[in-house]
């Protein structure tokens, strides 16, 4: 059985951005030799999420105007007297931290249109990915 293990870094340039980072990952999986097993993609940060979707420019402005949408900023959270920024940290909480994908053939799998995006929430910021791939060669 084999564990690898890397780190992606992304940057991103507006306050809420999704990131389409498939090919970062596919090449994790790659290096890590693994042919079958699972890929764990994790954002190492509470105002970052990761999913699985289409990365359809116009989803993807659909997916930054709901999210600001169900959770507006500056709506009075309580931890805005402290940073700021809650309305990032709610957001994060709806879209979860991390995905798990099957590897199968050294390949991740996904479906036709899916595609593994990075959701900046409280941008720009630089960020770091863990990827961690586990199966066997």
């Amino acid at each position: 059985m084999t564990v690898y293990r890397t780190e992606l870094t992304v940057r991103t340039e507006r306050r809420v951005q999704l990131v389409d980072i498939t090919d970062d990952v596919r090449e994790a999986v790659s290096e890590s030799g693994v042919e079958e097993g699972i890929v764990h993609v994790f954002s190492r940060h509470t105002t970052a999420a990761v999913i699985v979707n289409e990365p359809e420019s116009g989803l993807l402005r659909d997916v930054v105007n709901k999210l600001e949408d169900l959770v507006p900023e500056g709506a009075g959270y309580e931890h805005d007297k402290v940073d700021n920024n809650a309305d990032s940290h709610l957001r994060a909480i709806l879209l979860g931290p991390s995905v798990t994908l099957p590897v199968a053939g050294g390949e991740p799998v996904l479906g036709t249109w899916q595609s593994i995006l990075f959701v900046e929430l409280d941008g720009p910021r630089t960020r770091r990915v863990l990827v961690t791939v586990v199966g066997d060669g």
